[in-house]
């Protein structure tokens, strides 16, 4: 039987996940993106369940508020950067500077690449 393109993701994802835990100190940064929008979520793995400290969306309203012209939207490059510079910036009110990056079983390219760099030029380290 042949996998589909998601069912491939969910087992890359997987495997990475058995490798990159998030703690108290270290929280995982892990992200989601579907066609129209991305998601990128703190989680710290340590709590059972596991324990969603912040979450940044292009659907959030602090996204909104910013992306007011038509051209940003969770579907292109300015919007992942949007996402990632505000994620940065919850993180920090939180006292978080550290971070364990989980890709989500996507490859490093595209939105996914944009939001962990401008994570990281808000002040994110992993």
């Amino acid at each position: 039987m042949k996998l589909t393109r998601n069912e491939k993701r969910k087992k890359r994802h997987l495997r990475v996940r058995k490798k990159v835990k998030g703690s108290s100190e270290r929280p995982r940064l892990c992200i989601f993106r579907s066609h129209k929008h991305i998601y990128a979520s703190l989680i710290n793995d340590d709590v059972i369940p596991n324990k969603v400290i912040t979450t940044v969306s292009s659907l959030s309203s602090e996204f909104k508020k910013l992306a007011s012209d038509r051209s940003i939207n969770g579907g292109n490059l300015k919007g992942a950067e949007l996402v990632g510079r505000l994620l940065a910036e919850k993180a920090k009110s939180f006292g978080i500077e550290r971070v364990v990056f989980d890709r989500g079983g996507y490859k490093y390219t595209g939105r996914v690449k944009v939001l962990a760099e401008s994570a990281r030029k808000g002040g994110l380290k992993f």
